[in-house]
Formats: C-alpha cells, structure tokens, sequence
C-alpha cells in the first residue's frame, strides 16, 4: 500500500513540475514583453512631462496640455499591449 501511494505521491510532484516548466515564458518573449513595458513608461513620462508644463502655464494652456497627456499615454498603453499580446504568441507558435 505504501508503495502504491509513494508511486503516486512521484508522479504527481513530475507532472507539477513539467507544467511548471511549460508555462515558463522564453527569452524572446520576455525581452519583448520589456520592451513594451519600456514603451509604457516612455508614454507615462512623456505625458507627466506635457502635464507639469500645463500646470505651470495654467488656464486654457492646461486642459489642452492634459488632454494630449491623456491622448499620448493611451496610444503609449495600446501599443505596449499590442507587443504584449505579440510577444505572448511567441511561446504558442510552432517552433
């Protein structure tokens, strides 16, 4: 009885670790899953930067100046995910 269960007990902990193994990202992907990340943070400081310059002018200046903060993160935004998306199909193709 104990080997029964022993045998089991292995086989469980192999297949854990083979499914482990199999969800694993490649080098391929992760380095394009940080060159999205790298694109967001571009668009966040690009447009933090267009913020503190509306701030600082005020009025009708800062609206506009937050609007196109707003627009340049969102387009930032959509294409990091955009490579995201991309880069997780890497791992699904046939290699």
């Amino acid at each position: 009885m104990k080997h029964v269960f022993a045998k089991g007990a292995i086989l469980a902990g192999v297949a854990a670790m083979g499914l482990s193994v199999a969800a694993c990202d490649s080098k391929k992907e992760n380095a394009a899953e940080d060159q999205a990340q790298a694109v967001r943070e571009s668009g966040d400081a690009r447009a933090d930067s267009m913020e503190a310059t509306g701030e600082a002018m005020g009025g009708a200046a800062e609206s506009t100046l937050d609007a196109k903060a707003d627009a340049v993160r969102d387009a930032a935004d959509k294409k990091a995910d955009r490579m995201e998306d991309n880069a997780d199909k890497m791992d699904k193709s046939p290699q």
